[in-house]
């Protein structure tokens, strides 16, 4: 879960129906994070994305979060526009419980609402009116909620270890701190063979496409996805295709990050992030999300052959057409990974020489919006 200290405007124990002004446009990128406790005879309860506060007439809503325990359990999701509601989307895979806790985190993204409950992706909404009207929040219904916050520009992801005696830290990507870039984008040129992976192909289920090299968007022109890159590019540039093949200025060990942002396709069946020593050619981190069959797949390609595949996770965390982003930490025993905040697994360092540790790979069925190494 986000911590409450890195959360905005965070606002307490609300009275019940709470209607409040949002202090900051929601731009993309814009988390809305609610907690709070589902009481045993609730029937229903909605969170409303409105445009002002009107009663009569009442305001357009552009995003309606309607959970609902009558009969089916179901979250219902809709538009208010001139006082008609819309065509309903409706999710049957219930987050939510009576008598139980909750947390409810809505990212605003360029096309769409993404919303997670209790850390575990729920469901995508496209916007249907600009997201750009939205100036208050409204919660409505049978709920009792602790908190409500915002985070506008940058917050912390932290792991805690199991013995609970220590925490990292980790940047959110939406930060601006472009100077700790440190990842050097490899086109065709630098690539050996270039039109063939260098790279063993056996990785799950996704399929090899030839490299391109980067190129950069004019000042003037808008990007909505950036890939930033390393310091030998400008910070917006936008790769044509993937595999995406960059080296890390700074080579791996503990206490090192990766962070890559990027939104699955909507057919998508799996991607792969690699990290691999440049000079033997092993691959001391192989992640492999399979959406088809919905596996956390972690490997080592050490001396020419492939290890023992990892597959236990507790919760897979991607899901088609999402928005994602992957936190890769460098410990001395082991890598952490956590997506969207919430930590996923550990994967015990097979590849004893970190230092050697040098590239990073990424190909599959997502488009790449950004990477960081610091």
């Amino acid at each position: 879960m986000l911590s409450l200290n890195n959360l905005q405007n965070v606002i307490y124990n609300p009275i019940i129906p709470y209607v409040g002004t949002i202090p900051e446009q929601l731009e993309p990128g814009t988390l809305i994070v609610i907690r709070g406790h589902v009481p045993g005879d609730s029937d229903r309860f909605q969170v409303d994305l409105q445009c002002g506060s009107s009663v009569n007439p009442r305001a357009d809503v552009i995003f309606h979060f309607n959970p609902r325990f009558k009969r089916t359990n179901c979250i219902v999701c809709n538009t208010l526009k001139n006082e008609k509601w819309g065509r309903e989307e409706i999710t049957y895979d219930m987050p939510f419980r009576k008598e139980k806790s909750f947390e409810i985190v809505m990212m605003v993204l360029k096309d769409k609402f993404q919303v997670a409950v209790n850390g575990k992706h729920t469901l995508l909404y496209t916007h249907r009116i600009s997201p750009e009207k939205i100036d208050t929040l409204g919660i409505y219904g049978k709920v009792n909620v602790h908190s409500v916050g915002f985070s506008f520009s940058s917050a912390h992801y932290t792991w805690n270890r199991m013995d609970g005696k220590d925490s990292s830290s980790l940047q959110d990507l939406r930060s601006a701190q472009a100077s700790t870039l440190e990842v050097t984008v490899l086109n065709g040129e630098d690539v050996p063979n270039a039109g063939m992976s260098q790279f063993p192909s056996n990785r799950g289920d996704t399929d090899k496409i030839v490299p391109r090299s980067v190129y950069t968007k004019s000042k003037g022109s808008t990007a909505h996805h950036t890939l930033t890159c390393a310091k030998i590019l400008p910070i917006n540039c936008l790769s044509k295709t993937l595999p995406f093949v960059a080296r890390l200025n700074s080579s791996m060990g503990p206490g090192r990050t990766v962070v890559i942002k990027g939104e699955v396709n909507a057919k998508a069946k799996g991607f792969n992030v690699d990290l691999i020593s440049g000079k033997s050619k092993d691959i001391a981190l192989h992640l492999n999300p399979r959406l088809n069959s919905k596996a956390f797949i972690r490997n080592s390609f050490l001396q020419e052959s492939w290890g023992e595949e990892e597959r236990n996770i507790t919760c897979f965390p991607f899901s088609p057409g999402m928005y994602f982003e992957m936190i890769i930490y460098c410990d001395v025993k082991e890598f952490k990974v956590a997506v969207n905040g919430v930590h996923s697994l550990e994967y015990k360092h097979r590849f004893k020489e970190l230092p050697s540790i040098d590239t990073l790979e990424i190909d599959g069925d997502i488009q790449l919006l950004e990477v960081r190494s610091w």
